[in-house]
């Protein structure tokens, strides 16, 4: 018998959490409160030591650096189909002393589409938005809601020529008003390093928005006031 086509016995997949010093549970909770409340990372070592863990503010960012996009991709499976009524505009953020655009969507019933930070403000930004949310959602909208930037129209028409783009005083006022619960949540940091990091903190920001306004099947069977924790709960076990 050639031992070296032995079949190796099966084995359960590796903990994304493996080789970590803290238990899941603590980098999970530490994740989620820099997401969901207005702290910053030192607010979060603080809480945490005020609960008899130890443990750095640069750690803290590494966490919610490494766990964001991993906890977002796993509830991709249980996320509710967004609407067929898109709402799109563009914010901006200083990253590293240099102000950033923010492309973001909505849809008709407040879930976030997606988010992209963009150095640019052009054709290039747009059809990346788009190109990116059509790809990871797999749904394409009806109606597309923006302002009257000039790069809209020809974006659209090549990569959602169905859908009726609608351009009209104050109907973009829903994402408008979104805008404000991000620059509310970046107000008390200390400012975004890179590209990358602003990307991870204002995608994390748009999961927690749409776990907390219901828009993924998890956290169901907890009271309201616990069914962001009880949704990382979850996830953390996928993981």
């Amino acid at each position: 018998m050639n031992l070296s086509r032995r079949r190796r016995p099966w084995s359960p997949p590796k903990s994304a959490f493996a080789g970590f010093r803290f238990p899941a549970e603590v980098i999970v909770v530490a994740v989620r409160w820099y997401l969901r409340y207005n702290l910053s990372y030192r607010d979060v070592e603080e809480l945490l030591v005020e609960r008899g863990v130890e443990v750095d503010h640069v750690t803290v960012c590494r966490w919610v650096q490494r766990f964001t996009p991993l906890l977002a991709d796993a509830a991709r499976f249980v996320r509710h189909s967004p609407g067929d009524r898109w709402f799109v505009d563009e914010t901006y953020v200083r990253v590293n002393g240099v102000w950033r655009y923010v492309y973001r969507a909505i849809d008709q019933h407040g879930q976030v589409i997606d988010v992209l930070v963009s150095a640019r403000r052009d054709a290039a930004a747009a059809r990346r938005f788009f190109q990116r949310a059509l790809r990871v959602l797999k749904v394409t909208p009806s109606e597309v809601v923006t302002d009257a930037a000039p790069v809209y129209p020809a974006v659209l028409d090549d990569l959602v020529p169905s859908a009726w783009h609608h351009v009209e005083r104050y109907a973009n006022n829903p994402i408008e008003a979104d805008h404000s619960q991000l620059k509310h949540r970046l107000r008390p940091m200390r400012g975004l390093r890179t590209e990358q990091t602003a990307q991870v903190i204002i995608a994390g920001h748009a999961f927690i928005q749409n776990l907390r306004r219901g828009h993924y099947e998890l956290g169901h069977d907890a009271p309201p006031r616990l069914r962001v924790a009880e949704a990382f709960n979850e996830l953390a076990r996928a993981l």
